[in-house]
Parts: structure tokens; C-alpha cells; sequence
């Protein structure tokens, strides 16, 4: 339990200052701050696009599984129905 406790009263003091001067920053400069939002913007902009991407092909994998898992299930209860009804199994 020390050790956790000596983690964050380590860590506090860089964090405050961190979070301090991501606060005090734009509200001091506001040329800063208006340079920073479209820097913020396309950064945004840019994980919207890798996260629409990665979630195309990761749905379109999944589906093309998915589709697969069900055409075998298909074909598996079509053999089993008609491995009950042959002459044969009598």
C-alpha cells in the first residue's frame, strides 16, 4: 500500500503542473489558443478517420465470419436432416 501512495504523491506535483498549465495557458494567451484549435481540430478530425477505418474493416472481418459461421451451421443441420431422414440410418 506504501508503494501506491509514494506512486502518487511522486506523481502529483507533475501532474498538477501539467494540468495547470494546460488551463492557465490558453486562458493567459489567447493568440495561443487560437493557434491551438485547429491544431486540436485536425488532431480530432484524425482519430475520427483512423477509428472509422479500423472499425469498417474490423465489421466487414466480422462480417464476412459471421456469415461463414452461419452457412456452415446451415449446411450442418441440412446434412443432419437429411442423415435422419435416408433410408439408409433405418
Amino acid at each position: 500500500m506504501a508503494l501506491i501512495e509514494d506512486i502518487f504523491e511522486e506523481a502529483l506535483g507533475p501532474v498538477a503542473l501539467g494540468v495547470g498549465a494546460l488551463i492557465a495557458i490558453p486562458t493567459l494567451f489567447p493568440p495561443v489558443r487560437r493557434a491551438l484549435r485547429p491544431v486540436a481540430k485536425g488532431v480530432i478530425k484524425a482519430g475520427i478517420a483512423i477509428y472509422e477505418t479500423t472499425v469498417a474493416s474490423v465489421a466487414e472481418a466480422a462480417g464476412d465470419l459471421i456469415a461463414e459461421a452461419r452457412a456452415e451451421r446451415e449446411n450442418e443441420a441440412l446434412a443432419a436432416v437429411e442423415q435422419k431422414a435416408s433410408p439408409a440410418s433405418l
